[in-house]
C-alpha cells in the first residue's frame, strides 16, 4: 500500500493557460494516506478522472508532484507505479478464460506458475469467480466481467494502490449493492489503498472511510460521510450531498445576524463580528431540510410559511415551502401531521451555516464550546 501525495498539483489542457478557468485541475496539496478507503466524489467534468489518471500515469501534470511514499513518480510510466486501475467499462480479453485473465498480469512479470496458481484461485474465490474460472470472458454478463476486471487489478501482491474510475456504471442496479460491498470486503482483507471515484453520493458514502468531493476542479471538502452531511465546507458540498440537497438563502448584513427581505435570522453575536470583518457581500444562510424544526401550532420564534406542495415518499414527506418568497424544503417523518396552509418552521442554531464567497464561516473552537 502507499501513500500518495498531490503537491502543489495543477493540470490544463491548454499549452497557454493564464487564469483560474483553463484549468481543469486547480492547484491542490492532497494526501490519500496508506491503506484507506476513498471516494473522489463530484458531477459529470468536475476534473475527477482526470486526478486520476495524473495518478496513475496516464497523465502528466502541467505543475506539481506526485508522490509516492515520498517519492516523486512524476516520469515514471504507469506499468511501473505499482498502480492498478478499474475502468468505467471492463478491460479483459475476451477470447480468454477467466483464469487467464486473472493470470495474465502475473505472468506478464514472469511469476512461477506455482504462484499464478495460488494467487489466482485466492483472488477468484474472493470476487466469487471460482465456478467461472474455465469459461471465456467473451460468454459473461456485465457485472461478471467487471469483477474479472477487478481480479486483474487484484492479482498483483505488489500493487500499492487501486484506482476505480466509476466501476459500477455499466452493472445493473440490484448487483450494485453486492458489489460495493465486496469491495470493502476485499479493502478489509488486504488493505490496499483504494480511491474510488464516482458521481453517485451514495456509492461514495457505502464504500469510502473518506470522501474527497471535487468542484469546479477543486477538492473542496476532504471528510468522512457524516462531516460532509452535517457540516459542509463549501456551498456545492450542501447542495450536492443529501437528498434534496442543503436550502440555501441568500441574505444581506442586519445588526443581530442576517435578512432577506423583512426576515430577520439571528446569529450568535460572534458570529456576527466576525462576520462584519469580512468584505464580501456574497453571503448566504444553509440549513438541511432534514434539520428544520416543524411546530405544529404558531410560535413566537418561528416563522410562518406558506405550503405549496407535499413529495410523499413512504417513510418521510417532502414539504416544500415558501417562506418571504423563499423556496425551501423541509422533511417531515412519516408520524407527524401535514399541517394545512401554513407551516410554523425554526431553524436550530446548531444546523444553519453561514456561507461567504460559498465556504463556511464559523466560529474558532474556543468560542464554540463557550457557546454551549
Amino acid at each position: 500500500m502507499a501513500e500518495i501525495h498531490l503537491k502543489s498539483l495543477a493540470h490544463s489542457y491548454s499549452k497557454d493557460a493564464s487564469k483560474p478557468s483553463d484549468y481543469a485541475i486547480r492547484e491542490m496539496d492532497h494526501v490519500w494516506e496508506h491503506g484507506g478507503a476513498y471516494a473522489l466524489l463530484g458531477p459529470s467534468g468536475c476534473g475527477k478522472s482526470t486526478l486520476l489518471n495524473i495518478m496513475s500515469g496516464l497523465l502528466s501534470p502541467s505543475n506539481g508532484k506526485v508522490l509516492f511514499d515520498g517519492v516523486e513518480v512524476n516520469h515514471i510510466p504507469p506499468e511501473d507505479r505499482n498502480i492498478a486501475q478499474v475502468f468505467q467499462f471492463p478491460v479483459i480479453y475476451d477470447s480468454m478464460t477467466v483464469f487467464d485473465n486473472l493470470a495474465f498480469p502475473l505472468r506478464n512479470m514472469k511469476t512461477p506458475e506455482v504462484q499464478v496458481q495460488h494467487r489466482v484461485h485466492e483472488i477468484a474465490e474472493v470476487l466469487e469467480l471460482t465456478p467461472l474460472l474455465k469459461r471465456r470472458a467473451s460468454n459473461l454478463t456485465a457485472d461478471e466481467k467487471q469483477k474479472v476486471s477487478m481480479g486483474r487489478g487484484l492479482v498483483r501482491s505488489d500493487v500499492s494502490a487501486i484506482l476505480f474510475d466509476e466501476p459500477l456504471t455499466v452493472i445493473d442496479p440490484q448487483l450494485k449493492w453486492k458489489l460495493r460491498r465486496k469491495l470493502k470486503q476485499i479493502h478489509e482483507q488486504f488493505n490496499i489503498t483504494m480511491i474510488y471515484v464516482t458521481h453517485d453520493q451514495l456509492e461514495a458514502s457505502t464504500f469510502a472511510e473518506k470522501i474527497a468531493v471535487m468542484y469546479d476542479g477543486q477538492i473542496v471538502q476532504f471528510g468522512s460521510p457524516r462531516e460532509l452531511f452535517e457540516r459542509p465546507n463549501h456551498a456545492f458540498v450542501g447542495y450536492f450531498i443529501g437528498s434534496p440537497g442543503m436550502n440555501f438563502i441568500e441574505v444581506q448584513r442586519s445588526a443581530n445576524g442576517v435578512q432577506f427581505g423583512n426576515t430577520q435570522v439571528n446569529l450568535e453575536p460572534e458570529l456576527v463580528e466576525l462576520l462584519s470583518k469580512i468584505p464580501s457581500n456574497n453571503i448566504k444562510v444553509g440549513i438541511r431540510p432534514e434539520f428544520i424544526q416543524v411546530w405544529d401550532e404558531p410560535n413566537h420564534d418561528a416563522y410562518c410559511c406558506d405550503l405549496v406542495h407535499v413529495a410523499d415518499l413512504g417513510t418521510y414527506k417532502i414539504l416544500d415551502l415558501k417562506l418571504n418568497g423563499q423556496e425551501l424544503k423541509v422533511r417531515l417523518e412519516e408520524d407527524r401531521q401535514v399541517p394545512k396552509g401554513k407551516v410554523y418552521i425554526s431553524f436550530p442554531e446548531q444546523w444553519l451555516k453561514l456561507y461567504v464567497d460559498e465556504f463556511l464561516v464559523e466560529l474558532p473552537e474556543e468560542f464554540e464550546g463557550e457557546s454551549a
